[in-house]
């Protein structure tokens, strides 16, 4: 959508374009800003893309590279951040932080849920290792810890981030104290457990939820609006070959494959992670939502 000296103040993508745009100038609207860029928006341009998936990765392009006024989403991946553990002030157990250092995990893109999650997690502090999971008790007020306490909690929270068995360990009871307080009808107890859970869940996904798709090469063949497929490789979270075929065979597939590969390798090197998060989840959610034919592990 462009204003009247022909800047672009909105961008977005819709699979029925027609319906998606005619919904901004009827009927009454909930929000302040979709009647400001109705009221701002004087023409209105558009780009036909081959997939969803196409059209996805290309409005997050065009929004992180003109930053429209109108857009809030996906165009400010330096404001994303990480979960570090703290290591020199047991006073300050988890905290957020702007760049990767030592014992950080992430990028999350929301802050203050960060935030949130960090001072739920003060209330069941100090964790200890019990047999192959771990044991806490609820407090009403987060408890002051000793050194050593601290020192175990830290490594045990370092223990947790770092691997999904760990987390999924420590999840598990956390919903066993949940079913618990809420069979003894202490509510407030059973929604703080919940919480946690929540939080948790949060952190686990945004560390270990892309662990399958970046650690292998991904076919996929996707319908194209035009007549016939669209052939992706993805690799290490990104597509790094994609080809239109009217008509496919066996060995158009083969040979995509190792022409792909050849790119794939031509393109590996470090990326700015923070930049290509949202590109990442893109891709990893466009997986997800797909038909197991049409996705083939490489």
């Amino acid at each position: 959508m462009l204003d009247s000296r022909g800047n672009i103040i909105y961008v977005g993508k819709s699979m029925c374009l027609r319906k998606r745009v005619s919904s901004y100038f009827t009927g009454n609207h909930r929000w302040k800003k979709v009647e400001k860029l109705v009221f701002f928006t004087a023409d209105i341009d558009y780009i036909v893309t081959d997939t969803h998936l196409e059209a996805r990765l290309l409005e997050c392009e065009m929004i992180k590279k003109l930053k429209p006024v109108f857009n809030s989403q996906m165009k400010n991946d330096n404001g994303y951040v990480y979960l570090k553990v703290e290591s020199d002030s047991r006073y300050k157990v988890l905290s957020v932080v702007s760049e990767r250092d030592k014992y950080t995990f992430g990028p999350f893109r929301n802050k203050h849920r960060l935030n949130s999650i960090i001072d739920s997690l003060e209330y069941i502090y100090p964790i200890h290792k019990a047999n192959d999971g771990y044991e806490f008790e609820l407090h009403a007020l987060p408890v002051s810890m000793s050194q050593t306490s601290y020192c175990l909690n830290k490594m045990n929270l370092i223990e947790i981030f770092s691997h999904n068995m760990k987390m999924e360990a420590l999840i598990h009871v956390l919903e066993l104290k949940m079913m618990e307080s809420a069979s003894q009808l202490n509510f407030e107890s059973a929604s703080k457990y919940r919480d946690i859970i929540r939080g948790l869940k949060y952190i686990n996904n945004g560390i270990q939820g892309y662990h399958e798709l970046m650690s292998q090469d991904i076919l996929l063949k996707i319908p194209s609006v035009k007549q016939g497929y669209k052939l992706f490789y993805v690799s290490n979270g990104t597509i790094v070959s994609k080809k239109h075929y009217a008509d496919i065979t066996e060995e158009d597939i083969r040979q995509f494959i190792s022409t792909a590969g050849s790119r794939k390798r031509a393109k590996s090197g470090v990326r700015d992670e923070k930049s290509v998060l949202d590109f990442r989840d893109i891709i990893y959610s466009e997986i997800r939502s797909l038909p197991k034919e049409m996705v083939f592990t490489i």
